[in-house]
């Protein structure tokens, strides 16, 4: 099998050592070694040629990455990040040493937990009780039914339960907030309220995940939460620490 350019999993300090036994993407799995560059490496490996997010990849990818963080702090790659060679790595990285060294003295002892707000998918009788609007057009659906009235009641009820939802998201934010070192916003995700990520110190995921699930518990009726985490600090990683992806997915 021929590697298509190096595949980049983190940037990390010079001095880090690798995981005993690292292995990455690719199967068989691909050897990871380090490559230095002054103050930094970079832990890399040969990118296979039929690279693809294949679950198996994606785990690999990930599992890697935890146990780097284990070693010290990681600038982590995303999946499928792609170099033509280990020169290209390397001027990189001697390019942008300075801010790679300070955000990995940021990052330092902490993970990244990530928090998406959905409504709350058992609320209808909650949300009728409470919600005006919602009453009159139901009574109005049940007495003269029919599709325009069927859509009224329907848009109206997830107009209402995004907006419980999204209420209750920024009610868990300033909750949650004095609990981290940095909060990072998400990407939009479709029927997602809000997709909020937390530095948190990695002594205090515990608690911190504790506190967001009693959240959950005692607003179940407005907001239903999926918690990610420890992860890896992706959402936390400036722009000009990511390489440029030349191949991949």
């Amino acid at each position: 099998m021929v590697a298509h350019g190096v595949y980049v999993y983190a940037i990390l300090r010079a001095g880090t050592a690798l995981p005993e036994g690292a292995g990455g993407v690719g199967s068989p799995p691909a050897p990871v070694r380090m490559i230095r560059q002054g103050l930094l490496g970079a832990a890399v490996s040969d990118a296979p040629p039929d690279l693809r997010a294949r679950r198996r990849d994606l785990l690999a990818h990930q599992e890697l990455l935890m146990r780097l963080s284990d070693e010290g702090p990681v600038l982590p790659m995303r999946f499928g990040m792609v170099a033509p060679d280990e020169e290209t790595v390397l001027k990189q990285l001697a390019a942008a040493e300075g801010g790679h060294v300070a955000t990995l003295d940021q990052l330092a002892g902490h993970i990244e937990i990530n928090v998406k707000a959905l409504p709350a998918q058992d609320a209808l009788p909650a949300l009728v009780a409470e919600d005006k609007n919602v009453r009159r057009l139901r009574e109005a659906a049940r007495r003269h039914p029919g599709y325009e009235a069927s859509l009224r009641l329907g848009e109206a009820i997830a107009s209402a339960l995004t907006r419980r939802a999204a209420a209750a998201g920024q009610r868990l934010l300033r909750e949650l907030a004095p609990g981290a070192r940095a909060v990072a916003p998400g990407p939009e995700v479709p029927g997602c309220a809000l997709n909020m990520s937390f530095l948190v110190d990695h002594s205090d995921a515990d608690a911190f995940l504790a506190r967001a699930r009693s959240f959950a518990q005692a607003h179940r009726e407005q907001v239903e939460l999926r918690l990610a985490g420890p992860l890896p600090c992706y959402s936390f990683v400036t722009a000009e620490a990511r390489p440029v992806p030349v191949g991949g997915v």
